[in-house]
């Protein structure tokens, strides 16, 4: 079956070696540049193989038998992985993933989120940077600071950074704008386990009115919104935080109890809603900046994939050489370029011509 689709050619490479009558010295025939062994693999199946372990998601094993049993070619799983270990190499050498970096850092806008991944037995966080035409994923110990500072990204952006509220990313000099999506999810579990906090049904629709409100304004054409109606939002904002102080007042310390009293999961959005104000309303006054940070989200969602049918990485080194190929196919993908005809242009040394 394989061969009425698939045709396997194999091409022998011969150099001739002769003796020059004249000079007396052998003289001997070159290789391709490009044929490095005794035996080796074209590109085209190459590209399979990182196609198949990376935007497929399939284990080393299960494309040495996919490999052996529909197209008769014995590969061994450590050749696999030896053929995505040089080609995440190779991006690197060529200053592809710094490329990426680079065009992230001197944007005006990002996307930032982070996210766990078991690697050798271990908790590691993967942590993304991207906008509408590149991606970038990094691996490390730390979910924190030192994790973003690693990844050699929001060190040096000083645009619009969208986030979901961590604590590290205000460590970071540069406007931020809140993911209100992740808002909205932490409304409604109030209202489900709360029904008395009718603030939150408040702050709910408040946040929908001006999402909405936007969309109507660049639907007609505009690219802002009216002083009056930006004034009359951010009334209503904090009409609504005053109900939900009133709701839940400070919380007094008991006699002969130490320290700050504990605030609670209500109180501790509430003060959110208080102290980042500004970074929650940005989407209504800067319509560049969106309303979440679904691209965030969506550019790490193949490695939660991953990790669901891989259950763990193996190696730091194989996690490491998945996410630099991974943000080099989701910028190829972003350009409009398919998976694997960008691996078969870096193959041919040729992965910046995809952007």
């Amino acid at each position: 079956m394989a061969d009425a689709f698939i045709e396997i050619q194999v091409t022998a490479h011969e150099a001739l070696r002769v003796n020059c009558p004249l000079t007396g010295k052998t003289l001997r025939g070159s290789f391709p540049s490009d044929v490095k062994g005794p035996v080796q693999y074209g590109k085209t199946l190459q590209g399979l193989v990182v196609a198949f372990n990376t935007v497929g998601a399939v284990s080393a094993a299960r494309i040495k038998e996919i490999f052996s049993s529909l197209f008769q070619i014995p590969l061994s799983t450590g050749t696999v992985n030896n053929m995505v270990h040089r080609f995440a190499d190779g991006l690197e050498s060529v200053g592809v993933i710094q490329e990426i970096r680079n065009q992230i850092i001197g944007g005006q806008l990002a996307h930032f989120d982070e996210t766990g991944l078991r690697v050798a037995d271990k908790l590691q966080w993967v942590h993304v940077a991207s906008n509408s035409k590149f991606t970038h994923l990094h691996l490390s110990d730390a979910r924190g600071t030192d994790g973003m500072d690693e990844g050699g990204v929001l060190p040096y952006f000083h645009g619009i950074a969208i986030h979901d509220c961590l604590r590290s990313y205000w460590k970071y000099e540069m406007q931020h704008s809140v993911c209100c999506a992740h808002l909205l999810r932490e409304l409604r579990g109030i209202q489900e386990n709360h029904p008395d906090q009718r603030w939150a049904l408040g702050f709910e629709a408040l946040l929908l009115a001006m999402k909405h409100k936007k969309e109507a304004a660049i639907s007609a054409g505009k690219d802002t919104l009216p002083p009056e109606e930006y004034a009359w939002f951010m009334e209503l904002y904090d009409r609504i935080l005053d109900l939900a102080y009133q709701k839940n007042p400070e919380p007094i310390r008991k006699p002969g109890k130490r320290g700050k009293p504990k605030r609670g999961k209500l109180l501790a959005l509430i003060d959110r809603f208080r102290d980042y104000k500004d970074s929650i309303c940005r989407f209504i006054l800067n319509f560049t900046v969106p309303f979440d940070n679904n691209q965030a989200e969506r550019d790490v969602r193949m490695v939660k994939v991953k990790g669901k049918v891989s259950g763990c990485l193996r190696s730091e080194t194989g996690a490491k050489d998945y996410l630099n190929i991974m943000s080099y196919i989701g910028t190829a993908k972003k350009q409009g370029v398919n998976a694997f005809q960008a691996i078969l242009s870096a193959l041919s040394g040729q992965a910046k011509a995809c952007w």
